[in-house]
């Protein structure tokens, strides 16, 4: 039995509005907790890209603050995205729903790149798993409101647009 269009919907926007919290909270784990250790994991997958042996001391201080920087960047990125996924769903639009495919249609293919060409494999994967969790969400919702949308618009509308 198929799903009703607005329980599906209530479900994509809540789990597009999870996957923005969960962008801020890894962010600010960026940020603030990479000295502490429980980055080392990854950190060596770069270090591994760039250095045949254990890197200087200073490459690793520097990715701890590029990682905190990108960190920073990120807690903005998620609370813009929390924010479009809420105007979207109050106001059933589907600009909000673009901006946001926007944005990972962007992103996606440039830092894919990048991690191809220095073969960090796990950034890769984030990425992919990124693209299938968000893509598919926004872009029924896309639809769905600009289908609701120009469907709610009357004759006399239509003539003053």
């Amino acid at each position: 039995m198929p799903v009703p269009s607005n329980t599906l919907r209530k479900a994509l926007v809540a789990w597009l509005s999870a996957a923005a919290l969960v962008h801020l909270f890894v962010s600010i784990i960026l940020t603030w907790v990479g000295p502490s250790g429980w980055l080392d994991v990854y950190l060596q997958n770069v270090d591994f890209a760039f250095w045949t042996d254990l890197p200087p001391r200073a490459a690793r201080e520097q990715q701890l603050w590029w990682l905190a920087v990108f960190g920073a960047t990120l807690q903005s990125y998620s609370l813009y995205m929390f924010a479009l996924v809420r105007i979207g769903n109050r106001l059933k639009t589907p600009m909000a729903w673009g901006w946001l495919i926007a944005g990972i249609v962007i992103w996606a293919p440039q830092d894919m790149w990048f991690s191809l060409t220095a073969q960090l494999w796990v950034n890769l994967w984030i990425d992919g798993f990124a693209l299938l969790t968000l893509l598919p969400p926004l872009f029924w919702l896309y639809c769905h409101d600009r289908r609701t949308a120009s469907s709610n618009i009357t004759p006399s509308d239509a003539d003053h647009a």
